[in-house]
């Protein structure tokens, strides 16, 4: 089951294994380089039926860091289409993935801390749908105003006409791991009391509004996901209920997979790692609202792969860390399944 096609909308995945976005940190001014193009090319030549670029800004100050990937401005475009070009010449579907990372910007790479950047240090003041920080020792976010809050709904549109100009051919909103669109869902950092805030509508309109502007934006025969976390593993905050009632919402605003994570938007978040931990939430999303979902989170192996969608817990699975031990996991995956997939032909001699 793992390497039969997938098909959304007018889109065929040759397998059920996609790369997932993995912010490489490696960006100048938001470019993409020749890092990108090796990392994840080398992802495609592996086998994988779809290939995720990282989180992409939709506009400079929603960048996790000064060394995010952009889409905010034309310029962007032209290296974006050199590496979907290639993906699709490999036999994989391009991706990318559409962000803002609201009160989580302006901080330094994780090999650098993490930490915040101050604005005499190159950082900015990032913002957010409350003035309340990630930790309460960091600066408080701007507050974004209604007027604010529709011009990045259109930034993200704008992001996915680029995305379309450069070649690819899914693009997925981020809105997990206590980014912008994860902030306003919470109610453990969405404390605003107007029509973005209190009831799970009001939390939950900045998601439909940029979901409805991409899926306008983009074509009505290629498919759009939605990456979400599906609780906060916090008490009070987002949770798996709140999670499958988005999904349905999302559903019918043109959104074709909800891709389920975790996590992300308190420091004080208690995870229960274990293999495939993650997987209930997709299980469990795909049945009650009645969409594609994809998998991630500590899926390592093929078997446990090849379950997860034989089991019909998920449609598609979303390797991350895997990807980066093993950039050519498909081929691995398919001889210990007992099956063939032939390499590119310039690798053929070592498989």
């Amino acid at each position: 089951m793992l390497f039969s096609p997938l098909t959304l909308r007018n889109v065929t995945l040759r397998n059920r294994i996609a790369c997932s976005p993995m912010c490489q940190y490696s960006s100048v001014d938001g470019f993409a380089n020749d890092w990108h193009l090796v990392h994840l090319g080398s992802r495609a030549a592996g086998g994988a039926g779809l290939v995720m670029m990282e989180a992409t800004a939709v506009e400079a100050r929603g960048r996790i860091s000064p060394a995010d990937q952009g889409i905010w401005k034309d310029d962007h475009i032209e290296f974006l289409s050199r590496i979907a070009r290639f993906l699709r010449e490999q036999g994989a579907v391009p991706a990318i993935q559409l962000a803002h990372a609201g009160r989580k910007a302006s901080t330094r790479p994780p090999w650098e801390g993490g930490t915040t950047i101050p604005a005499g240090e190159g950082g900015w003041t990032p913002v957010a749908p409350s003035a309340v920080p990630f930790h309460p020792a960091d600066p408080a976010p701007q507050e974004l105003s209604k007027d604010e809050i529709g011009a990045i709904v259109e930034a993200f549109a704008a992001g996915a006409r680029r995305a379309l100009q450069a070649g690819f051919q899914v693009v997925e909103i981020h809105g997990a791991h206590g980014y912008l669109i994860h902030e306003f869902l919470s109610p453990l950092s969405n404390r605003r009391a107007d029509e973005y805030g209190g009831s799970f509508e009001n939390r939950a309109r900045l998601a439909m509004q940029v979901a409805a502007a991409v899926r306008e934006a983009w074509p009505a025969d290629l498919p759009l996901f939605m990456r979400i976390s599906a609780t906060d593993w916090a008490d009070g905050g987002w949770d798996i209920g709140e999670a499958v009632q988005l999904a349905r919402c999302a559903r019918t605003v043109g959104v074709d997979l909800i891709d389920c994570s975790s996590g992300g938007l308190v420091a004080h978040q208690k995870i229960p790692l274990a293999p495939g931990y993650q997987v209930p939430f997709a299980a469990r999303i795909r049945k009650e609202a009645a969409i594609a979902t994809g998998a991630v989170g500590l899926i390592t192996t093929a078997k446990q792969a090849d379950e997860i969608v034989r089991s019909e817990q998920a449609d598609l699975v979303l390797l991350a860390r895997q990807f980066l031990r093993d950039p050519y996991f498909p081929l691995h995956a398919a001889r210990d399944l007992g099956l063939e997939m032939k390499p590119p032909v310039q690798y053929g001699r070592a498989f």
